[in-house]
């Protein structure tokens, strides 16, 4: 028999792998991008000056830096994404949305919201919403998280 704490990890863990599921198929048809796309353009959108090193998009989204690359090279080929050399040091190169990048992550996050909502929505009163919303808070104070 596993503790409580255990037992709500792994639950934590299961549900944010089928909300994943649940959000992938819509993405990539309607959208083109896949989930862990749309949140490598919302960490782009969301951070101070609109761009990121690598290797800090990388921290952000729990991968390595290799991932990012792996991640942004195919964004760039169809104009997502791009690259930019910090003008005092040329070996430091940002990852920065284009305009189409981010007028896709405008579609995308009006796709988020709604399916969001629909897989929410069957499973939690208003009330019950407002408190996971609390909980969820607490979870990711001092994390330094920057999507919600």
């Amino acid at each position: 028999m596993t503790d409580l704490h255990t037992t709500n990890a792994l639950r934590l863990l299961q549900v944010a792998d089928d909300f994943r599921a649940g959000l992938s198929g819509e993405f990539s048809a309607v959208h083109g991008i896949s989930v862990n796309e749309f949140l490598l353009l919302l960490h782009l959108e969301r951070s101070a000056a609109n761009r990121l090193p690598r290797v800090e998009l990388a921290r952000r989204m729990h991968v390595s830096a290799s991932t990012i690359t792996r991640m942004a090279a195919p964004m760039e080929k169809i104009g997502l994404l791009d690259r930019e050399v910090d003008e005092r040091d040329a070996r430091l190169v940002f990852v920065v949305a284009t305009n189409a990048g981010r007028a896709k992550l405008s579609e995308a996050l009006s796709t988020f919201s709604k399916r969001a909502g629909y897989l929410f929505g069957d499973r939690c009163e208003d009330e019950e919403m407002d408190q996971f919303a609390s909980m969820l808070r607490r979870l990711i104070a001092g994390t330094g998280d920057t999507l919600a």
